[in-house]
């Protein structure tokens, strides 16, 4: 209201303009590239009359379209005024050689910009490190292998960026995993999103009935005509007969509590809800228990009303909770005599926000989406998810701007490393809780080959080429099954490896350790490894992530 007022002020009222326009003759306009059409209007009217104007910003940080910013503003300025002058601030004082030139040649694929070439004074450092990741949670554990690896260095100088917020679910267990300190910064950690926490309510009330802060919490969400003021009624009868909440719930008929018959109703296909999720709880896994309650629920139908990017967003985290159940799965199975049910899922989520509260006050990596970290700096910094489809964006193909806003917000991660910046992709990762073979960004390929060392931790699973063919870029050879559209499965193969006692092994999870003990055979075979950082596991060979060392 502000901005359209004020452009109806200034347009429908001369006298007005022309008293703002003699009050402001100097105007001065910072991050111009992040001004939105309405800005620009009002810009224009106040400066029309003496052009004494003066914008500042950078057109490869125009990462706001979402909100309405339009980067033709700053594109066009020499087209709206007289005699402009532009002067070019192209030193940067941040980063490395070899981190400025990566950004220039990424830059330089899009064709609305304005021309500059940016340099440093500072060293060449180190080249631009591109991992090659069998999936998301190899990623996740190659981060904190690096990060663990900084010498002299604060958690709080290291950063992990990416592009939306359901990827931090793998990365945040990843770290708590390995015990280093993290902050989400500019929003919560994953399991206590609000969406989150509703899916985890239900879940919590199917195994636990007498959880009443769960029960209150989902009794009318999705909105079942379940008020406030039913609520305390309830309530008042469970205190007054010293019952808890669900069981005053399914014997409201009979306590005299006042409510009426629709609501009496509503209450009992809520209990009858919850009952079949606990007979389902009996028979099947937390992913497909789970999967269950999102559907009867109508859970992802109610995200779906808010169409805005921060609604897409928490559909995207509860796409990522099931994906985390299914990684949850997976690892179970690979230990022996563990289970996969709906309890053990909720043991591992309430480690998970114990690790938040423990950890307040220290020293910390730093979480948050590419377009949080405009304005920042890091001495080292990770773009993470590096797919077609995840970044750029699967929403981005439609226009050529829109794609090349993606690859400006790349520009912006890159230019965020003052020292070392580590970009890193998954060959394959969860969505609805099934596996997709994922494709190496397109950016990677747009980054010239001198400025870039190429890591492949697992050469024989990795689809990134150790060499680089002759010219500009980067080669990468593709499997021939990895294409964007390949047809998934509901869970990653299993990895089968000979291993004996005595083997040095390193596991997807758990990292490095060796084999004390083979047992069994065939399908039923087990080794018990002792890892450097987590103990004795006692692991199932046909379901377990290792590799010879």
């Amino acid at each position: 209201d502000l901005l359209m007022k004020t452009n109806e002020l200034l347009n429908n009222y001369p006298e007005v303009l022309a008293k703002y326009q003699e009050k402001f003759k100097y105007i001065l306009v910072d991050e111009y590239q992040d001004t939105n059409n309405s800005q620009y209007l009002i810009v224009k009217s106040l400066s029309d009359k003496y052009q004494n104007i003066c914008v500042v910003g950078d057109d490869a940080q125009s990462i706001y379209s979402f909100r309405g910013a339009n980067i033709n503003n700053i594109i066009n300025f020499r087209n709206d005024y007289d005699e402009v002058e532009v002067f070019r601030l192209e030193q940067n004082y941040r980063s490395t050689k070899n981190i400025v030139n990566a950004a220039n040649s990424v830059i330089d694929h899009n064709k609305n910009k304005i021309d500059k070439e940016v340099w440093t004074d500072n060293d060449f450092g180190d080249k631009v490190e591109v991992i090659a990741n069998e999936s998301d949670i190899a990623e996740a554990r190659s981060l904190c292998q690096k990060i663990v690896s900084f010498d002299n260095t604060n958690f709080s100088n290291v950063a992990i960026l990416y592009r939306t917020n359901a990827q931090s679910r793998p990365i945040e267990d990843s770290l708590r995993l390995n015990k280093i300190p993290y902050q989400i910064f500019g929003g919560v950690s994953f399991y206590n999103r609000k969406e989150i926490k509703d899916v985890l309510a239900y879940l919590r009330v199917i195994v636990n009935s007498s959880d009443e802060e769960s029960l209150k919490r989902i009794i009318n969400y999705p909105a079942r005509g379940i008020g406030q003021v039913t609520i305390n009624k309830i309530i008042l009868a469970a205190n007054k007969n010293d019952l808890t909440l669900y069981e005053t719930i399914q014997k409201n008929n009979h306590l005299s509590i006042g409510l009426s018959n629709s609501v009496s109703i509503k209450l009992q296909n809520f209990t009858d809800l919850i009952d079949v999720f606990k007979i389902q709880n009996q028979k099947l896994n937390a992913f497909d228990l789970t999967k269950e309650v999102i559907e009867k629920v109508k859970l992802i139908d109610e995200l779906k009303k808010d169409d805005s990017p921060e609604g897409i967003s928490r559909v995207e985290n509860v796409q990522e909770l099931l994906n985390g159940i299914r990684d949850f799965i997976e690892d179970q199975k690979e230990i022996v005599d563990s289970n996969n049910n709906l309890s053990e899922f909720l043991s591992t989520v309430s480690l998970s926000t114990d690790f938040d509260i423990e950890n307040e006050d220290q020293d910390k990596v730093s979480l948050m989406t590419l377009h949080l970290s405009k304005g920042l700096e890091f001495k080292h910094v990770f773009i993470v998810g590096l797919e077609e489809d995840l970044f750029p964006s699967a929403l981005s193909y439609n226009t050529r701007s829109e794609l090349e806003e993606e690859r400006r917000l790349f520009y912006v991660g890159i230019t965020r490393a003052k020292e070392n910046l580590y970009l890193s992709y998954a060959n394959s990762r969860y969505r609805w809780g099934n596996i997709i073979y994922c494709e190496e960004s397109r950016f990677l390929n747009e980054i010239d080959k001198e400025y870039v060392k190429i890591i492949t931790p697992n050469p024989v699973k990795s689809n990134i080429s150790r060499s680089l063919s002759p010219g500009k870029n980067i080669t990468y050879i593709s499997k021939l099954n990895l294409k964007r559209m390949s047809k998934t499965s509901s869970s990653r193969p299993s990895i089968k490896i000979n291993v004996t006692e005595g083997d040095n092994v390193s596991h997807e999870k758990f990292g490095r350790g060796e084999v004390i003990k083979i047992e069994g055979s065939g399908n039923d075979s087990k080794a018990i490894i002792n890892f450097k950082k987590f103990g004795v596991k006692n692991l199932l060979l046909r379901f377990a992530k290792l590799n010879k060392v």
